[in-house]
C-alpha cells in the first residue's frame, strides 16, 4: 500500500548505486534510503520525499554536488516529460558501467552468488539503433509516456531509433489508432506498422506494409525480413524479435561463446527455450552435423515464423508454455524467458532434461538473480555473465549467464 505523505519533506541524499527500474539507491545521514528518479551514483541531492512504499521515494529539488557523468539530456523531448529514456541524463560511457553494477548486485543479493563474475559485452551504437518501436498516438500523431504518467509527448523525432522507423515516427498519420507498432528491418530496408484496433484514416509512405490488428485477428499475416548472425529472418507483425538487430547478433555471439565446446564435443541435442522466431536455434545449430533441437514458444505468430525459419534444420518447433514441455534428455538448453524470468515449474522442467550446459539470457536483473538461486538449487552453478547494453539511455539491459552441472 502507497502511503502518499501529507506534508512534502525535503531531505539530503548522497546516490549511491542504481536499482532495478532506473532510480538511484541514495542515503540520507542517519542511513535511510531514498529511491530518487534522476539521480546519478555520487550525487549529493536535496529531495522531496514525495511516498513512501517500502523504501521511501523522492524527486530532486536540487543538485547540491553533481556527477561528473551528468549531461544535458540530447533530446529534446526528455524536457517535455518524456518517459522513454529515463538515463538521458546520464553520459553514454557511464552507463554499461553503471549498469554492471547494478546486475552485480542483483546476481549476490538476490541469486546468493558470493562472488559474481560478471563482464560487459562489445559496446553497441547509443543513436539510432531501435527497429522496433511501439508508440501510443495523441491527435493521429506518435507519442510515448511521460515518465511515470499515463499522459502522452507528441514526438516529431526519436534519437534512438533507426532512421528508417525515424522517418516513420515524423511522417506517420495514424487516424483514429490508439496504438501503432513500427518495424524496419536494417538489412532489407523493410517497412511494417500494425495499428491498433484498425488502419482506419493512417498514412505512411508507400512502401510500408500497413496491417490492422483487426485485420490480423481475420487471419491476415504480415511479416518483414531481418539479417542477423549470416542468416535472414522472417518477423510477423505480432513476433518477438530483438528491438535492436545489432543487439540480437550479440547476444547469438556471447551465447555462441558460452556453447562452442558443448557443440564441438561431438553430436547431439538442445532446447531453445521462449524461441521467438528460432534466432538461438537457427544461429547455433546452422552447419552442425549430427545436432538436433527442439524450438518452444507459445506465441502463435513467432511459432509460425519459428517454422519457416528453422525448417532447414533438424529442430521440431513446438507450440507450448514451458511448464508444459515434454522434452528427453539434452546436452544443451539455451533459455531466453520474458521480464518475469524462467520461475520455479520452467526451471524443473527445463532442468529435467539433464543439460551439461545450461545458458540463461535475462532482461531483468532481479529476475536472473531469482532464476540463478533456482538453478543452483537443481545442480547448476553460475560460471560468468554477460552484461549487454541493448537499450543505451534506459535502465533496461541484458544479461547472459553460464551454468554447468555439477
Amino acid at each position: 500500500m502507497t502511503d502518499h505523505l501529507d506534508e512534502p519533506t525535503v531531505v539530503t541524499v548522497r546516490a549511491e548505486r542504481l536499482v532495478a527500474g532506473g532510480a538511484a539507491l541514495s542515503r540520507q545521514a542517519d542511513g535511510r534510503i531514498v529511491l530518487v528518479e534522476g539521480a546519478i551514483p555520487g550525487e549529493q541531492l536535496e529531495v522531496e520525499v514525495v511516498q513512501r512504499q517500502g523504501a521511501d521515494r523522492g524527486r530532486i529539488v536540487r543538485i547540491l554536488e553533481a556527477s561528473p557523468s551528468r549531461i544535458e539530456p540530447r533530446c529534446t523531448h526528455v524536457a517535455e516529460g518524456c518517459g522513454g529514456c529515463n538515463l538521458a541524463m546520464m553520459a553514454e560511457e557511464a552507463q554499461p558501467p553503471a549498469k554492471l553494477d547494478l546486475v552485480v548486485d542483483a546476481l549476490r543479493r538476490v541469486g546468493r552468488w558470493t562472488e559474481p563474475n560478471v563482464r560487459l559485452g562489445p559496446a553497441l551504437e547509443p543513436w539510432g539503433f531501435r527497429t522496433t518501436l511501439r508508440v501510443a498516438t495523441i491527435g493521429g500523431r506518435a507519442g510515448l509516456r511521460r515518465l511515470n504518467s499515463h499522459g502522452l509527448v507528441e514526438l516529431d523525432h526519436c534519437i534512438i531509433t533507426h532512421p528508417l522507423l525515424d522517418e516513420l515516427v515524423n511522417l506517420g498519420e495514424f487516424g483514429t489508432a490508439t496504438e501503432v507498432v513500427l518495424r524496419v528491418g536494417a538489412a532489407t530496408g523493410e517497412r511494417l506498422a500494425l495499428v491498433s484496433p484498425n488502419a482506419t484514416g493512417v498514412r505512411l509512405p508507400s512502401d510500408v506494409l500497413v496491417v490492422g490488428e483487426d485485420e490480423l485477428s481475420s487471419g491476415k499475416r504480415a511479416w518483414i525480413h531481418e539479417e542477423v548472425a549470416g542468416r535472414r529472418w522472417r518477423i510477423s507483425a505480432q513476433s518477438f524479435f530483438q528491438t535492436r538487430p545489432d543487439g540480437a547478433a550479440a547476444l547469438v555471439d556471447v551465447v555462441r561463446s558460452m556453447t562452442e565446446d558443448v557443440f564441438s564435443s561431438g553430436p547431439g541435442s538442445m532446447i531453445d527455450a521462449y524461441c521467438g522466431v528460432g534466432l538461438f536455434a537457427g544461429s547455433l545449430l546452422e552447419g552442425r552435423d549430427g545436432w538436433s533441437g527442439i524450438a518452444a514458444e507459445r506465441g502463435r505468430s513467432s511459432i509460425a515464423d519459428a517454422r519457416v525459419n528453422l525448417d532447414h534444420l533438424d529442430v521440431r518447433v513446438v507450440g507450448t508454455s514451458i511448464e508444459r514441455l515434454r522434452a528427453p534428455k539434452v546436452d544443451l538448453v539455451v533459455a531466453d524467458p520474458s521480464r518475469a524470468g524462467l520461475g520455479r515449474r520452467a526451471v524443473k522442467v527445463l532442468t529435467a532434461t539433464q543439460p551439461s550446459r545450461f545458458v540463461l539470457v535475462s532482461c531483468d536483473p532481479a529476475a536472473a538473480g531469482r532464476d540463478l538461486s533456482l538453478l543452483v538449487a537443481e545442480g547448476y552453478r553460475p560460471v560468468e555473465s554477460v552484461v549487454l547494453d541493448l537499450f543505451p539511455h534506459t535502465h533496461h539491459t541484458e544479461i547472459v549467464t553460464r551454468f554447468d552441472r555439477f
